[in-house]
């Protein structure tokens, strides 16, 4: 079946859904998003309401789409016999792990007027601090719902962890922030704030900047949003979490080499010997590069242990971007989890794997050199 031949009334259709099967320029993405459902229609008796759903709600469905592709490309067998969790996988050891997709979304999603270009210009304007704020209760919101679904709160009934499946192997919930125009340039910010604790690094230079614990916000009520909840025992039934902000349509868009201009940033670590022979101890703290007519690069390079960190943010045409479909991939484990989750199931080198140390209470990421960190396309709306 075609994700995109409509089979609800047209009313109902979701803004991006329309502008997409309405615009030529995104026949190629189509392609690509209808390769990536490989599977998850053969489920018995829910192709035509996944369908459905996709057509009118768009954000939730994408984001199931694109994580149905990364499990194939990590090598995951899919039992799709199982109508809940979204996603049981069996690892090619014979591991299994159990998945549940979640999106978090602005209550206008569904609105033509929030689509509209008065609306993303106004995203451009939002104040940094509420945005992260709102992106912050937004997804901490979203995983103490699929907690309390797991274990049966508030009288939920057929709650997850009384499946027979489930029982007994890591539960990880699989994430993305859709809930505003701009949610793709958080990066990690506000997961890193919901499950260890940890806000942005603030500082006027690199020899200041400096990345803080936050153990609650506020929300507009005045109610008290505990975060951190990675480091306590407060979510121990959620072995991990699975998050992207690259996993949404523009991973189609690049996927299917639509001629766009693209912002990337990736994760740059190298030995200091590497550096001094490649770029120079110039190349220290920040630069900017015309490497030709454009393509811009902007680095940031600064010493961390036994290495020189930093990233490439690279401006250019997208003949010039590589990008698989894991990168931008996170893995963050939850240290107090009921079931952890091995470190090895999840294992590639797109992917960063995120960790937090109790002992020292600080946050560990490991991420390998060329990472990517974050990606923008620029066509009409991708």
């Amino acid at each position: 079946m075609n994700l995109f031949t409509p089979i609800v009334e047209e009313n109902k259709l979701h803004p991006l859904f329309k502008r997409i099967i309405q615009d030529e320029t995104y026949k190629p993405a189509i392609t690509v998003i209808n390769e990536w459902s490989n599977g998850l229609l053969g489920r018995k008796g829910e192709a035509e309401k996944f369908i459905k759903e996709f057509q009118t709600t768009f954000n939730s469905s994408l984001w199931e789409l694109y994580l149905n592709k990364s499990f194939f490309e990590l090598g995951f067998n899919i039992d799709y016999s199982k109508p809940s969790p979204d996603f049981y996988l069996t690892h090619p050891s014979g591991r299994h792990i159990c998945v549940e997709a979640v999106t978090s979304n602005n209550q206008l999603n569904e609105n033509y007027e929030y689509y509209t270009t008065k609306s993303f210009s106004e995203s451009i304007h939002i104040d940094n601090g509420d945005f992260l704020d709102k992106s912050t209760i937004k997804l901490i919101g979203k995983l103490k719902d699929k907690r309390d679904l797991f274990i049966g709160a508030k009288s939920k009934k057929h709650c997850y962890s009384s499946l027979p499946h489930v029982k007994g192997n890591p539960f990880v919930v699989a994430v993305a922030p859709f809930d505003n125009h701009l949610s793709f340039i958080q990066n990690n910010m506000a997961i890193n704030r919901v499950l260890y604790g940890i806000n942005p690094p603030e500082g006027n230079s690199i020899s200041e900047m400096v990345s803080e614990k936050i153990n609650h916000i506020m929300n507009h009520n005045d109610k008290r949003i505990d975060l951190g909840i990675f480091t306590n025992d407060s979510f121990k039934e959620i072995s991990a979490v699975i998050f992207s902000t690259t996993g949404m349509f523009g991973k189609a868009v690049v996927q299917s080499g639509i001629s766009n201009f693209i912002r990337a940033t990736k994760y740059r670590q190298m030995e200091p010997s590497v550096f001094l022979e490649n770029e120079g101890k110039e190349k220290l703290g920040f630069s900017h590069t015309q490497l030709e007519k454009g393509h811009d690069l902007y680095t940031m390079r600064f010493p961390s242990g036994d290495f020189i960190c930093g990233s490439d943010m690279h401006l250019y045409h997208s003949s010039k971007h590589k990008e698989n479909h894991l990168d931008g991939l996170h893995i963050y484990y939850n240290p107090f989890a009921e079931i952890p989750l091995d470190k090895d199931i999840f294992s590639s080198y797109e992917l960063t794997q995120n960790d937090y140390d109790i002992e020292n209470e600080e946050m560990i990421s490991i991420h390998n050199d060329g990472s990517l960190v974050s990606r923008q396309t620029f066509t009409s709306f991708a």
